[in-house]
């Protein structure tokens, strides 16, 4: 007799059709094939008043609009969008764009650091992520990690090094909880490889492997969570790493 699973998050179900089905919203235009989400709405914020971005739809939220974007680069068009915060609103705004019939993505964001050697700004490539969150048991059967799509890592250390730019790969600790990466979860996640801890990839690349569509995502070294004490080493106000990061992952998101 199999004992049932301790925990409703373990009983995965991999039906195809829920209840509830993300649904296109209505768009100006046609969506690009291709998407960039960005985690910098400052970035978004600048873009706009240049001129550079053109809306084409909105998502919807308790927490507001969240305008969907076209920009034009190098003669070709992006769906550019914030994912929102935290795995939940991220994976569900994730699929609302698989909706229109986009397959390519590349995230662009930052990220904790819980390894010493990582430098403040240092671009990262995320290849996995300990799931340590709730979405990805939902996508994928219950399991320690959860891999990128490796056609979008091999297009962003394409573009990296055509760029010039050094450059990690790195394995992210997913979590749900800014306010519980105690001492001990943090060694056990650097005991496993983990370089990194942020709120969103685990979740990513569970929906992308879920929905069958190409998924990367680029981060930079933001703050210091060490035990010696948490050190927030300016990463909100790192513009300039900030801006090269969605540039980076522009010109990624064009060569998948």
């Amino acid at each position: 007799m199999n004992e049932k699973p301790t925990a409703p998050i373990l009983e995965f179900d991999p039906t195809e059709q829920a209840i509830l089905q993300p649904h296109p919203v209505q768009l100006s235009q046609a969506a690009p094939p291709r998407a960039v989400l960005c985690f910098f709405q400052d970035v978004i914020n600048r873009l706009r008043r240049k001129g550079r971005l053109k809306v084409i739809g909105r998502l919807k939220s308790e927490i507001g609009p969240n305008p969907l974007y076209v920009l034009e680069e190098n003669g070709q068009p992006l769906l550019v969008a914030h994912p929102g915060v935290g795995a939940p609103l991220s994976a569900g705004f994730l699929e609302e764009i698989i909706a229109l019939g986009v397959d390519r993505f590349i995230a662009a964001g930052g990220c904790g650091v819980i390894d010493h050697s990582i430098d403040a700004g240092h671009p990262l490539i995320l290849t996995s992520a300990v799931r340590d969150e709730g979405v990805s048991y939902h996508y994928l059967p219950p399991g320690r990690e959860v891999s990128a799509s490796p056609a979008a890592v091999a297009a962003l250390q394409a573009t990296l090094e055509a760029a010039n730019m050094p450059y990690s790969l790195a394995k992210a600790w997913t979590t749900d909880g800014i306010y519980r990466e105690t001492v001990a979860r943090r060694a056990r996640r650097l005991a496993e490889g983990c370089q990194v801890v942020e709120m969103e990839a685990a979740a990513f690349f569970a929906v992308a492997q879920f929905r069958r569509v190409t998924l990367g995502q680029l981060v930079y070294g933001g703050d210091l969570v060490v035990p010696e004490g948490w050190d927030s080493r300016s990463w909100h106000k790192r513009a300039d790493d900030r801006e090269r990061i969605f540039w980076l992952a522009v010109q990624a998101c064009l060569r998948l």
